[in-house]
């Protein structure tokens, strides 16, 4: 099985995206999954579709959770085949 690759936008100077990022690097202490970063202010369609959602995790454009780390949908993600 191959390891998921799980997309987080967030915005420099985001105390909730800092937080959640925080708390994605101590799963992944537990859980075989990459993180791919985008900052929303570097792309205008990203900043359009996000900026009031940050920070936002999901899996192929499939919501896993925004504002704050939802382990629980984070976990179900995971657990689901690629």
């Amino acid at each position: 099985m191959s390891v998921k690759k799980l997309q987080f936008y967030f915005r420099n100077g985001c105390h909730l995206c800092e937080d959640m990022w925080q708390q994605l690097l101590e799963e992944q202490k537990d859980f075989d999954f990459e993180l791919v970063a985008f900052d929303i202010d570097r792309d205008e369609a990203l900043n359009a579709k996000y900026t009031t959602l940050i920070p936002v995790l999901t899996d192929d454009n499939q919501l896993i959770c925004h504002y704050y780390l939802d382990r629980v949908a984070l976990h179900r993600c995971l657990a689901e085949r690629n």
